[in-house]
């Protein structure tokens, strides 16, 4: 991760906490910007899994924007002269702006920081305790996204049964979001040599190499989502790199990965082409969990195939409750008869 060239303006403190009035800091102090590898924003983004450092950069940036102004740079900002009076107020800014487990992330990213203060020597274990002691947001939200209904899915594959090899292509892409629950950027990084089309009888086996957090997990491919896979690869060949790869017009093979972005354009296109409601391919990850769960999955099964480090993260995904409560508001009626 590249640093961003140190601001030329003057670096604002957070001083007062109820007024936020800041303090300049010193031309000294910004004249003696830290090597790389003594800048705590530096070190804990390094730690840090490569997905995860983008978002993470961006809480930094949004807090270090909070606390000293708009030109605010976190590569260069001290840190360690954070006091438990400024994180507190941070964490109200955060309460009051942001969803509670956005707000949460973004604390988390500051304790990981403070963290390093520590390590890097520039705080002492006293400091840097009473800085990061601030509660965790509470509160939650309704799960974004949706789940697709399955005449939504059976349209959306209709539209790629088109004799094509871009309809080819895509139909073992969505197939492996789908069936194989898979984040946009473990699907992209996928090779060939990740898929074994002679697991069993009945069943292909995906290894995830490139899971969140460096979790590694196996996934099972079977009935309509291994036919599509068969069908892609027949138009892919056995050369060994990506997965699914791009294609020219006229369905020329390019030998080179898929982004996420790409993953996403496929998806939208398809929906436009279906008549389907717009969706993300995380909504594909979204409707194989509830579905798993609709059809009475064991729900640490449905963790384990999702790759999900706690099973609270994948019971937000059961939208079965959802559907009781819906029953049970019909229950009541309303003795309202329309206008007359």
């Amino acid at each position: 991760m590249t640093p961003t060239a140190a601001t030329s303006g003057a670096v604002a403190w957070l001083d007062d906490v109820t007024s936020a009035a800041p303090v300049v800091a010193s031309a000294d102090q910004r004249s003696q910007a830290a090597p790389l590898d003594q800048r705590p924003a530096t070190v804990y983004l390094a730690r840090l899994a490569v997905g995860a450092r983008r978002s993470q950069l961006g809480a930094l940036r949004t807090m270090a924007q909070f606390l000293a102004g708009a030109d605010a740079d976190p590569f260069t900002l001290p840190w360690q002269q954070l006091g438990y009076q400024h994180t507190q107020a941070l964490r109200t800014q955060l309460a009051a702006r942001y969803a509670p487990a956005t707000a949460n992330r973004m604390l988390a990213a500051l304790r990981g920081v403070l963290t390093e203060c520590w390590r890097l020597g520039l705080m002492d274990a006293e400091a840097r305790a009473r800085a990061s002691d601030v509660a965790a947001v509470r509160g939650t939200t309704i799960p974004r996204g949706r789940a697709l209904k399955g005449g939504e899915l059976r349209a959306l594959f209709a539209v790629c049964s088109d004799g094509s090899a871009s309809g080819a292509r895509d139909a073992a892409l969505l197939a492996t979001l789908y069936a194989g629950g898979l984040r946009r950027s473990e699907a992209v990084a996928l090779d060939l040599a990740d898929y074994d089309p002679t697991y069993s009888a009945d069943a292909s086996a995906l290894t995830i190499r490139h899971g969140k957090g460096h979790k590694e997990r196996v996934v099972y491919v079977q009935n309509g989502a291994r036919t599509a896979m068969g069908d892609w690869l027949a138009i892919r060949g056995d050369a060994p790199g990506p997965l699914f790869q791009r294609l020219r017009k006229g369905g020329v093979l390019v030998h080179t990965r898929l982004t996420d972005q790409a993953v996403l354009d496929i998806l939208q296109r398809r929906c436009t082409q279906a008549g389907v409601k717009a969706c993300s391919p995380h909504d594909l990850r979204r409707t194989m969990i509830s579905d798993l769960l609709d059809a009475g999955a064991d729900i640490s099964t449905v963790q384990k195939l999702a790759g999900h480090s706690n099973v609270t993260t994948t019971q937000r995904y059961d939208r079965r409750g959802e559907a009781v409560k819906a029953k049970a508001a019909g229950l009541l009626h309303v003795p309202y008869g329309g206008q007359e």
